[in-house]
């Protein structure tokens, strides 16, 4: 009882900050730019429902600063794109509970070849079904959508406000999908909606078959203007100069995931979680 008191709690204030909070409007903005946090998004950040191992990745992921740099906000129809666990999910479905649409988008499994990819992209599906149907005050209006990933389609054309992608392009690329993936996104959106990318950034460019997990900034720009994209802002609120880029089993070497040997934790931990880029683009 004590909570799901807290919980009514903490819905009732996101709901007042929801119906309240004005949108951030989408403009040019420096690397360096500061972020102006939207109250709403600070409240989902801040809730008590959240799992406490995700919280505490909070540090690297800045989600207050990169959502709001993002120009989410309640009103607004958001599409994530392969949500894996729920980590944001966990903040836009309250966030977008009351006023707005959280659009969890992934994998279809059926669209995979039988093997261990269909059934990753299975377990991850079941896991975020559990996960909305478990908690429907804070998840009940959130959506699903499955998307074949060698012919995605989002939803209709031109009916989200923003999609936004968390370290996925590597894999886009790798599997010769990225081109598809970024045009998917240019189609959903509505004229001037937003696409959100946060990446792993390499020194500098890679190769489409790289493995290390990295991807050169200016690829992850090239590859959004040529799917008509322009490119309206960039933020270093996910940078980390202390990664050097240069691990032997690339960015799993790093925590989260932390493939290292154990003598080499230390390390690995003082180094923290991979440098990102943060890229916002708009569609005219």
């Amino acid at each position: 009882m004590k909570t799901r008191s807290l919980t009514t709690a903490c819905l009732f204030t996101l709901s007042t900050l929801l119906l309240s909070a004005p949108a951030l409007a989408t403009k040019p903005a420096g690397p360096n730019a500061q972020i102006a946090i939207t109250p709403a998004v600070q409240t989902a950040v801040q809730g008590t429902w959240r799992d406490p191992a995700n919280v505490k990745r909070d540090a690297w992921r800045h989600p207050a600063q990169t959502l709001s740099f993002f120009g989410v906000a309640p009103g607004k129809t958001v599409i994530e794109i392969t949500p894996g666990g729920g980590w944001y999910a966990e903040i836009l479905g309250p966030l977008l509970h009351e006023k707005g649409t959280y659009v969890a988008a992934v994998v279809d499994p059926m669209a995979v070849p039988e093997g261990r990819g269909r059934d990753y992209q299975q377990r991850s599906r079941d896991g975020l079904d559990k996960k909305f149907a478990a908690n429907a005050a804070l998840y009940g209006k959130s959506k699903v959508v499955a998307y074949n990933p060698t012919a995605p389609q989002f939803g209709a054309d031109n009916s989200a406000d923003v999609v936004l992608t968390f370290r996925n392009v590597h894999n886009w690329r790798s599997a010769n999908q990225a081109e598809g993936m970024f045009t998917g996104f240019y189609k959903v959106l509505k004229p001037g909606g937003v696409l959100g990318v946060v990446e792993h950034r390499a020194k500098a460019d890679v190769p489409a078959d790289d493995k290390s997990g990295y991807v050169g900034q200016k690829q992850v720009i090239a590859m959004a203007e040529a799917a008509g994209f322009k490119l309206a802002g960039s933020s270093e609120i996910n940078a980390n100069p202390r990664d050097t880029k240069d691990h032997p089993n690339g960015v799993w070497t790093l925590p989260p995931t932390n493939q290292h040997d154990k003598a080499d934790d230390a390390k690995y931990q003082a180094i923290g979680e991979s440098d990102r880029m943060t890229l916002r683009f708009v569609k005219p």
